[in-house]
């Protein structure tokens, strides 16, 4: 049962789409997802085109494994960025990621081209997708256009897209689940696409796949991160985050909420009205209410706009979630900017009296950042870097590559420097995470230790985003890398094929990177995060500007980088030479 060898190509401008073959060469060395939309995009983008442009290109994404593993489906958009200018990655789970698939039949994705005159959506059913008018979509907030689509499964903008607000989200189920950070959203917008509606059910398993299906959720189950997902989601990372003191709190100032009791996994279990649902036995979830409807919390929601807010309150942080779900707002991106604009407010640099702990003062300034309403609200549309050159205080919020950092201040935990300065797509906690064990086990690593970590997790995650997998699944799949699941859809790897393929997709969006202007400068860390973190079991931490460069050169020459830019040697070495 071999899928995905054909693309949908839609170029909006034409109102044409055609179904074109994927080359077998591009299937083979990257898989898929992630490794196949980055290969695409290299080839499709000229360099230093307008993410938000009429040339840039938007790739909407399955995997071979999409609609097929256990855990929550995903998919993944992938374009390049308005926030960073970088390569951008966004995975979404819920409801349409295995829909996508069924609809899409034996296509991959779509590839989406040019500018629309008029507001308008995808229709993928049967393996046909259709251009309609969306005109009487445009302006409806995330659960706003879910209803309009009534049965079908809705990928879609809100307002903060349609206004181009750097950090938009593309937003499914009415909101509980984005393909946040990075901005996709905004590139939506751009193009005049409101959503893509999927009409088909999820793709269905042969035997073969549902005996695999089975032995590997009761493995699933009972394995660690199984456990721990089932029981907490990701909510419980507050809780991890402030035990070992590097939750990022009240605009990266201190590492530990006070407040964190308040809004951490007990709170949400206490408001959870639905924490299970029948069909989605792995993982679980949290359905809680709030003043601005049902909301499905998820960790960056309680540290982004609790703990980073100072928001002790869970049913204020819950709002504050559900206004960011339904307008479609990138929920770290918008709670750092808050951060930032009360900080600045702080420090006098902008005529706004905000003050940390004040939900409303925060609601209010989502809102205008949302709709651009106000001058500060369009300047925060743009990201907090856009803010710091505009008002000045570039030292108030930690990001790389312009994307504020998410969960984990990395002055507790030093491997996470590296892994937030060498990220493909800018700041991002999930490229590769050695925190969980770093800063819980209190390892003390070595340069080396680090960047082998750090490679490992980066390489595999590349592998483990081309089938693709959900993250805590995905955790079942790494003595593999997916290698048993590939052979039972008619893709033969061996587990080091693989491991390979990750090094080459990572490779190869360096390569994308550096074609847009990005240099070793820009794997740097920003002065804020050189000062000492205050409060909790790191107080006084801070990250050492010198050792941190004599870890970034390792990790330059375990890669094969010649001061950030691969080699000849290397490119032939991972059969990227030519490009």
């Amino acid at each position: 049962m071999e899928t995905g060898e054909t693309l949908v190509r839609v170029d909006l401008a034409a109102e044409s789409v055609a179904s074109e073959p994927v080359p077998e060469s591009w299937r083979r060395k990257y898989v898929g997802g992630k490794g196949l939309g980055a290969r695409y995009l290299y080839e499709e983008l000229e360099p230093g085109t307008d993410p938000l442009g009429d040339d840039n290109v938007l790739l909407f994404l399955t995997g071979p494994l999409t609609g097929l593993l256990p855990g929550e489906q995903r998919s993944v958009v992938i374009t390049k960025s308005p926030l960073t200018g970088a390569f951008l990655d966004s995975y979404a789970g819920g409801s349409m990621a295995d829909r996508l698939a069924g609809s899409l039949e034996d296509h991959v994705g779509i590839l989406v081209t040019g500018r629309a005159d008029r507001p308008v959506r995808l229709e993928i059913d049967g393996g046909e997708v259709s251009i309609e008018p969306a005109e009487d979509w445009w302006g409806l907030d995330a659960r706003e256009t879910d209803e309009r689509a009534g049965e079908a499964a809705v990928a879609c903008i809100g307002p903060a897209g349609e206004n181009g607000v750097s950090y938009a989200t593309i937003a499914s189920d009415g909101g509980d689940h984005h393909a946040g950070r990075g901005g996709a959203g905004a590139v939506m917008g751009a193009k005049r696409l409101k959503a893509l509606v999927a009409r088909d059910d999820p793709p269905e398993l042969d035997a073969d796949l549902r005996e695999l299906h089975r032995r590997y959720e009761e493995a699933f189950a009972t394995d660690d991160t199984g456990r721990w997902q089932a029981a907490s989601e990701t909510v419980e990372t507050l809780d991890f985050a402030n035990e070992v003191g590097v939750l990022p709190t009240r605009g990266w100032q201190e590492g530990r909420f006070d407040g964190a009791d308040g809004i951490g996994i007990e709170a949400v279990r206490d408001a959870a009205h639905d924490r299970e649902r029948a069909d989605e036995p792995v993982p679980g979830g949290f359905q809680v209410e709030s003043d601005d409807g049902d909301s499905v919390p998820r960790g960056s929601t309680p540290i982004s706009l609790g703990a980073g807010l100072g928001i002790d309150d869970f049913d204020a942080v819950a709002t504050l979630g559900s206004v960011c779900d339904r307008l479609a707002l990138d929920v770290i991106s918008g709670g750092n900017a808050v951060a930032w604009a009360i900080r600045a407010s702080q420090e006098g640099l902008i005529d706004r009296d905000l003050e940390f702990g004040d939900e409303e003062g925060a609601r209010e300034l989502i809102e205008e950042i949302t709709h651009r309403s106000s001058p500060l609200g369009e300047t925060l549309a743009d990201g907090v870097d856009a803010a710091a050159a505009e008002y000045g205080g570039d030292d108030l919020i930690p990001s790389v590559k312009g994307m504020a950092l998410p969960a984990y201040d990395p002055r507790g935990a030093s491997a996470m420097a590296l892994a937030y300065a060498t990220s493909d797509r800018g700041a991002c906690h999930r490229r590769a995470r050695p925190v969980e064990v770093e800063a819980l086990g209190g390892t003390d690593w070595s340069a080396v230790d680090q960047v082998n970590r750090v490679i490992a997790e980066q390489d595999r995650r590349a592998v483990l985003w081309s089938l693709i997998a959900d993250d805590f699944f995905g955790e079942a799949l790494s003595a593999t890398l997916g290698a048993d699941w590939l052979a039972a859809v008619d893709r033969e790897y061996e587990p080091e094929e693989l491991r390979r393929v990750g090094e080459r997709i990572w490779t190869l969006i360096r390569l994308f990177n550096c074609r847009e202007g990005f240099t070793r400068e820009d794997d740097t860390l920003p002065q804020r995060l050189t000062e000492p973190l205050e409060g909790g079991p790191n107080d006084g931490a801070a990250i050492d500007a010198a050792g941190f460069e004599e870890t970034l050169e390792r990790y330059y020459e375990r890669r094969g980088w010649d001061d950030g830019v691969p080699t000849d040697r290397t490119l032939e070495r991972l059969d990227l030479e030519g490009l």
